[in-house]
């Protein structure tokens, strides 16, 4: 079968020959409808027929070979190296592992593994030098490996960056929650102040209401107090200290007309007859 390139990929199916002993008449015609399948593009039917044809041959080249091809056109990069990887132990042939390896470096740079593959088109190249697709296909594969390293250098550094500004914006966070909280307990220590403040006025002015309530209160008992105290009565006399008093009365009387007489010469009437 001759090369297929597409772009920095090769395929390459060999179909044995009929006078072959390792590789029995029946096997061989898995692997001849397989091939025919996967000119169809029928990747998935040409992997069954390869699959066939390799159980009946399990030591032969050209079944494992072409089983890598038909998962690599279905995207199955993993199991293309397997088979390719098994095929290089079924031949001794230098041209033949060179083109499994050069095969599997397709793989492997499908699956963005540029380094893998790098080391893969190396041993191609070792063992034939002169393959110039799988030189193409290692010129790309070390610039895919040096715009990926680059790339990923600067992811790592947009990830720092990235990471930097999450703590910065972390610890702007933290010291904004912080003064959140300090102003919290600030507020909450002056809300306290204030209240036991104005708690204590109000005591103060309760005290202070209630004293006034209670002088009030006495000032307004003193009054009815003095209101409901009983008038002083006139003290009330015996009889005979009526008479006593009268007597003394009398007797004043008499000396005082006694005096005037002295006085003036002439008798004085009192205008009362006792």
């Amino acid at each position: 079968m001759k090369t297929i390139s597409f772009l920095t990929y090769s395929i390459i199916f060999f179909v044995a020959l009929s006078g072959s002993l390792l590789f029995p008449q029946d096997a061989r015609s898995n692997v001849n409808k397989g091939v025919d399948l996967y000119n169809q593009r029928k990747y998935i039917d040409s992997e069954v027929e390869f699959k066939k044809g390799l159980q009946k041959a399990p030591d032969n080249f050209h079944s494992s070979f072409n089983l890598g091809d038909s998962y690599y056109k279905e995207g199955k990069y993993d199991e293309a190296i397997k088979s390719y990887s098994s095929a290089l132990s079924k031949t001794n042939s230098n041209d033949l592992k060179s083109k499994a390896y050069h095969n599997i470096g397709n793989a492997l740079l499908k699956g963005e593994k540029y380094k893998e593959s790098v080391g893969a088109y190396a041993n191609a190249l070792k063992l034939n030098p002169k393959d110039d697709q799988t030189k193409y296909n290692l010129s790309y594969a070390l610039s895919m490996m040096k715009n990926n390293n680059k790339q990923n250098k600067n992811d790592k550094n947009n990830k720092n960056n990235k990471n930097n500004k999450d703590k910065d914006k972390d610890k702007q966070n933290q010291n904004k929650d912080q003064n959140k909280d300090q102003n919290k307990d600030q507020n909450k220590d002056q809300n306290k102040n204030n209240q036991d403040k104005n708690n204590d006025q109000n005591k103060d002015q309760n005290k202070n209401n209630q004293d006034q309530q209670k002088n009030q209160q006495n000032q307004d008992q003193n009054k009815n107090d003095q209101k409901n105290q009983p008038k002083p009565q006139p003290d009330k006399i015996s009889k005979d200290q009526a008479q006593a008093i009268f007597n003394a009365l009398n007797n004043d009387e008499k000396n005082m007309q006694k005096q005037l007489r002295k006085m003036k010469g002439n008798p004085t009437k009192t205008g009362k007859d006792w």
